[in-house]
């Protein structure tokens, strides 16, 4: 590794970089852009890494990102590598390891979805589950872009082949068939209601159906439903028949895509500074849907550029499953770097194709179509939160010349005093930065002390992490105090613009009011861009909160849910409990029935309804 920056005597930090570049090698290699601290800002990859360094101090650069780089750069390091597929490859572990701020990191990364049967014997489970690697042995197939498409192919295979679904724990617990049985959406294999060579054949046929071998099933279940009638098993033969005509149903609807053959299409689009790419997952010649990503990548680039950067970023940080061919809308120009990178990483060999015919051009066009809707509708959405921040910074005139781009917002949540969490969401005028979202876990507080959990929450946040130009905490006045105490205590008060939204009169949406520090408060009209701006990011900060509070709460619960109310004893407990004859009979009680309990009154029964719902 070449630490270019050592050996420079120079303390002018433009006249030291430009003398740095001049020493850097025409060899490929990866470089890493510092800050002020040592932190990295960005990883890059290069044919020549005098020359792509060297790019990014051009005076023609226009991009506000690029320029807001180059502004905090105080240190290159480079590594030289062998070829320009090492430097990709290493690139993407730096990217990984280090995730660096204007490196293109895609705001969903979520992995994909994936149906797969599980490796137990003699009853195989049928489940879904994201990423390949969380989950027990077994085959997978998908994967799936989207939930709601993993789960309809979960039902359906549900309603044609019986599988069971549940887990391990449940189904050797089983002493008597679960509702799924009596919905004909399993056999029951947990009380021996099929045997292990049906079951056997029902795994069978779910793999061949989810490889795309459907005609071969259809031809199977005929044979076994003419058979079974022939034997005057007329129930089984039912059961055949049943099959088939689910399968013929799913036939006819995808009809279009009948074909053979695994791919990842991908097609990318821009408009007004802003990029969409959709990728389009093709599964034994079924469209099983797609995703569109919004990556912040540099517009005055090339698309085929641009669209370079997204698959090395989308294939390294975000799927774990390579087809054997990827579709492209434009080629790229890195195009064998990338074939054999993704080779080396997966260890499958990949096919990258943009001149495609037939049903790969069909789905080629689907997913050139998605992407251009996308990017209408997003387009859209962005030029109106471009508004609202725009209102926004004329409405703060008075209050400051700052200039309004990251906005941090702050919410509390509990259940009268339980499980408090705290949450941190972040936007910018690129809209919600979701991987930057943070929750708190509050700790050594009395129950129900928001201000307390609010000073906690903050300082924790702020001792590690820079402020945001616009510091937001749900609450009035009092959490205002608390988030002008906390960075006074951590010496960064004037650092940021702080605001609380307060509820206003009857604690109505459209009637808050912005407290500041130094300044009277606003109360903005209801049709206010701004207070409507404002308004969404608290919203999303409150259910971020609420969200982390009620898992937390729930698994709290889940082993004595009445635990946890205040006054209710153990006399009390065992009274509903006994009462009502169980906990889900408990839940499904009215207020006025907990009331008729003896020993619970109006007061305590409402305090009860009000922690088992909330």
């Amino acid at each position: 590794m070449v630490n270019v920056s050592e050996s420079s005597p120079i303390d002018d930090k433009k006249a030291r970089l430009k003398h740095l570049i001049k020493r850097l090698p025409n060899l490929p290699g990866v470089y890493k852009m510092l800050g002020k601290n040592g932190d990295i800002l960005y990883v890059g990859k290069a044919k020549s890494l005098k020359s792509r360094v060297n790019s990014y101090f051009a005076k023609t650069i226009d991009h506000p990102k690029t320029r807001a780089l180059v502004a905090r750069i105080h240190n290159i390091e480079t590594i030289i590598t062998r070829s320009e597929t090492e430097a990709l490859l290493l690139e993407q572990n730096l990217i990984k390891e280090h995730r660096p701020p204007y490196n293109v990191l895609l705001r969903d990364d979520k992995s994909y979805l994936y149906v797969f049967i599980s490796a137990d014997k003699p009853y195989p489970r049928l489940a879904y589950g994201r990423g390949k690697g969380n989950h027990q042995k077994g085959r997978f197939f998908g994967p799936f872009p989207s939930a709601h498409a993993a789960k309809e192919t979960l039902v359906l295979m549900q309603k044609m082949f019986q599988m069971r679904q549940c887990t391990n724990t449940f189904f050797k617990q089983r002493q008597r068939p679960c509702l799924e049985y009596q919905i004909k959406r399993c056999r029951a294999p947990c009380v021996g209601l099929v045997t292990p060579e049906e079951y056997a054949e029902d795994v069978n046929n779910t793999i061949r159906f989810l490889k795309g071998d459907s005609s071969d099933i259809h031809t199977t279940l005929i044979e076994k439903m003419e058979a079974s009638a022939e034997a005057l098993d007329f129930e089984k033969a039912v059961f055949y028949r049943d099959q088939l005509s689910m399968l013929r149903e799913v036939q006819a609807r995808q009809a279009v895509y009948t074909v053979q053959g695994e791919a990842d299409v991908i097609a990318i689009a821009s408009q007004a500074g802003m990029t969409c790419v959709n990728v389009l997952t093709v599964r034994g010649g079924r469209v099983l849907g797609g995703k569109n990503y919004f990556p912040d990548v540099d517009s005055s680039e090339s698309l085929a550029d641009n669209l370079s950067a997204f698959i090395t970023s989308f294939y390294f940080q975000v799927t774990d499953d390579l087809p054997a061919e990827i579709i492209l809308s434009h080629q790229i120009p890195d195009q064998v770097a990338v074939s054999e990178a993704l080779a080396t990483h997966f260890g499958n060999k990949v096919v990258i194709k943009t001149n495609v015919r037939e049903h790969r051009s069909e789905w080629l066009d689907l997913a050139t179509l998605n992407t251009s809707n996308a990017l209408k509708t997003k387009l859209g959405d962005y030029l109106e939160l471009h508004a609202r921040f725009g209102a926004l910074k004329d409405v703060l005139a008075t209050v400051t010349d700052r200039t309004i781009d990251r906005i941090e917002c702050f919410d509390i949540s509990h259940t009268m005093g339980e499980a408090t969490i705290g949450s941190c969401v972040v936007f910018d005028q690129g809209g919600s930065r979701r991987r930057d979202y943070r929750q708190y876990a509050i700790h050594d507080i009395q129950g129900g002390d928001d201000y307390a959990a609010m000073k906690q929450v903050l300082t924790r946040r702020y001792k590690k992490q820079p402020l945001p130009d616009l510091l937001l905490v749900d609450g009035g006045k009092g959490q205002l105090g608390i988030a002008k105490e906390v960075l006074t205590e951590l010496g960064i008060l004037g650092d940021t613009l702080l605001i609380s939204v307060a509820k206003g009169e009857g604690r109505k949406a459209g009637l808050e009011v912005l407290h500041f520090i130094d300044h009277e408060p606003l109360d903005l009209p209801m049709d206010s861009k701004a207070l409507h701006l404002l308004m969404h990011i608290r919203d999303e900060a409150h259910r971020f909160a609420i969200t982390a509070h009620r898992k937390k709460r729930d698994k709290r619960r889940s082993s004595s849910v009445l635990e946890v109310i205040p006054g209710l004893g153990e006399k009390r407990r065992r009274d509903l409990l006994n009462h009502f004859g169980g906990m889900q009979q408990l839940l499904g009680a009215s207020q006025q029935e907990l009331a008729g309990v003896q020993g619970i009154g109006p007061v305590l029964a409402k305090t009860v309804y009000k922690v088992l719902h909330e």
